[in-house]
């Protein structure tokens, strides 16, 4: 159960269709399994990089016969890091040169993590997201650069309260409101540094 059962092309898409079709419970366990075939399987063999084969290395096979061809730092589409860029901490290319991008994290419903963060070094600068689950809610934290300005997308399906920093976030210096739809807000945030909040019901 939530194993990769997929070949090199379906590897590399399977968890952005998931989160794309509304499973991004099923996407992050696909991501968090230990077992074979999984993508923690190889971390708990050792690999610092992403392997050609899950099994390129046991510590019950060694090799198992793969070292006529078993590449250590293989996957050409970055397989699972791009999701965990453009889904996990949500960020994502709008515009060419990231004039304009989009903040869309995804915090995990599975419950077995509890925050997450990522950054880009764009040519205007470091973009940077994170969020992290307390007991009050979901907490956000981002920085658009100088000279560009973001899209951000928080989900709540259960109308709870979005600040940003104290205030209501469509009140909040730098945030405009665009709408909302089956429980997506989304706002337009110049430059600068944010902290977001959608408290729990």
């Amino acid at each position: 159960e939530y194993s990769l059962m997929t070949g090199f092309i379906g590897t590399a898409w399977i968890s952005k269709a998931l989160s794309d079709l509304g499973y991004d419970e099923t996407a992050y366990r696909l991501l968090q399994n230990e077992n074979y075939p999984s993508w923690i399987y190889p971390i708990n063999q050792g690999a610092t990089s992403i392997w050609e084969r899950l099994n390129s290395y046991t510590v019950e096979n060694g090799f198992g016969g793969n070292n006529s061809m078993n590449s250590f730092n293989h996957y050409s589409f970055g397989a699972i890091g791009q999701w965990l860029m453009a889904y996990a901490a949500g960020i994502q290319r709008d515009e060419p040169g990231f004039k304009k991008f989009i903040l869309q994290p995804k915090p995990d419903p599975s419950g077995q993590m509890t925050w997450a963060e990522g950054s880009y070094e764009s040519i205007y600068g470091r973009i940077y997201s994170k969020w992290s689950k307390t007991d009050g809610g979901v907490e956000y934290d981002f920085i658009v650069p100088a000279n560009t300005s973001a899209t951000l997308i928080l989900e709540n399906k259960n109308g709870a309260q979005i600040l940003e920093g104290k205030l209501a976030a469509d009140k909040a210096k730098g945030v405009s409101f665009l709408d909302s739809k089956d429980g997506k807000f989304k706002y337009h945030l110049s430059s600068g540094k944010y902290h977001f909040t959608v408290k729990n019901q």
